[in-house]
């Protein structure tokens, strides 16, 4: 994950709000599709008040970076007005992307161009404090845990803190993530293993203290691939390489393999015993990282998720559909998401339910189409066969460009 810089968060109020007891709007979670869908409602005089779980900004770093794409993640922060800033914040080179096979032989390798058409990168933290910076500063209510949600008369909820705290709300959002509290009130839907499980590392100033491990990630993001596993990595910002080393492997493997995570060097040590006969520059990214190793097991709801219409609530961003992150689609889409469901609310005024049908009737369809493509993107990369599968991907991608080139 990235390091937080040194620097003043964008709201220096950092404790925790009390929230009064009733919000026209409700957002449970502080993400980018809730910051996204508080913002785009703020710029057409609509309020809401958003309750995170983190104690403030700064409590924890907000990953690595993003691929920004043109007609769901930027088409969201030009809707938020926020584009500009954006084009301001692009890791220069960050599209840049190879492929290897297991020995570190590469397979394709395309650069950047520097343009803003494409899928340009930018960092998870940059964007938050934009978002946030953008909103007024009461809007966050910060160490404001959901413990769970229940429906009253007319479309309002009452919402309950872990602090035992109630607020209710007449039109509340679920921007909570995987893990969602809010989601039960639609769903009974869970998040089921994908049967791919990372490990996650970074290694420090790059150029400097890892040549071999800068060379072989090169200026933007690395796939190496093989036996159904590999190393997935990028080039942060500031310098570090963000480095995820993937596993097929049963869900319970971390523990009942008996890796000691607390143990970093034994941690590198048997986790590299899955990697024997790999080229040695990879094997580096996991056997070279600074710090401690955190494995994260990858979860998605069922492709196509979706819920009948029910007065007063809906869901945004992973809470509606969590995914595979082999699309790139789960924060574009998340922010998407609210810039969607803030437009619906602006053009139906005191209408939520007209609103709130006419969000979920574009969310449903391009969410089902995103989850179904992640889940084919993981089968091609850990196919046995990889990276071929992978590089047949992209090789038809190019010949649908060339040939949409030639037709124009």
């Amino acid at each position: 994950m990235r390091r937080l810089p040194e620097r003043a968060p964008p709201h220096p109020k950092e404790h925790a709000v009390t929230t009064s007891n009733h919000h026209p709007i409700a957002i449970v979670g502080g993400g980018l599709g809730g910051l996204v869908l508080a913002r785009v409602l703020h710029l057409g005089g609509v309020e809401a008040v958003v309750h995170d779980l983190e104690a403030s900004p700064a409590a924890r770093p907000q990953g690595g970076m993003l691929d920004m794409h043109v007609e769901s993640g930027q088409a969201a922060l030009r809707a938020a007005g926020l584009h500009e800033e954006f084009l301001a914040a692009i890791h220069p080179g960050g599209e840049a992307m190879r492929i290897l096979d297991k020995h570190g032989i590469v397979h394709m390798e395309e650069g950047d161009d520097g343009g803003t058409d494409g899928r340009p990168e930018v960092s998870r933290h940059d964007l938050r404090d934009m978002l946030l910076a953008s909103l007024p500063q009461d809007t966050i209510r910060w160490g404001a845990k959901v413990a769970g949600a229940r429906p009253l008369t007319g479309g309002r909820h009452e919402v309950t803190l872990a602090s035992g705290e109630t607020f209710t709300t007449d039109l509340l959002v679920g921007a909570d993530g995987a893990w969602s509290k809010v989601r039960p009130l639609l769903s009974d839907a869970r998040p089921a293993y994908s049967g791919i499980s990372f490990v996650e590392a970074h290694l420090d100033d790059a150029d400097t203290l890892h040549p071999e491990s800068a060379e072989v990630v090169g200026g933007g993001s690395l796939f190496a691939l093989g036996d159904e596993k590999g190393f997935l990595a990028h080039r942060e910002s500031d310098g570090r390489l963000h480095v995820y080393c993937a596993l097929k492997v049963p869900a319970d493997w971390f523990t009942t393999g008996g890796i000691d995570f607390t143990d970093t060097e034994a941690a590198k040590a048997r986790i590299l015993t899955s990697f024997d006969g790999w080229g040695d520059a990879l094997r580096g990214l996991i056997g070279d990282a600074d710090g401690a190793l955190v494995p994260r097991l990858i979860h998605a709801l069922p492709v196509g998720h979706r819920w009948d219409r029910t007065p007063g609530v809906t869901l945004l961003g992973d809470a509606a559909h969590l995914m595979s992150p082999f699309a790139g689609e789960g924060a574009n889409l998340a922010m998407l998401d609210g810039a969607e469901l803030a437009a619906a609310i602006l053009a139906h005024p005191g209408e939520a339910e007209k609103a709130l049908t006419v969000y979920e009737e574009g969310l449903f369809p391009r969410s089902e189409h995103a989850a179904a493509v992640s889940a084919d993107n993981l089968d091609v990369i850990f196919h046995p066969d990889a990276p071929q599968g992978l590089l047949d991907m992209f090789a038809s991608f190019r010949e649908e460009a060339e040939a949409a080139g030639a037709g124009s």
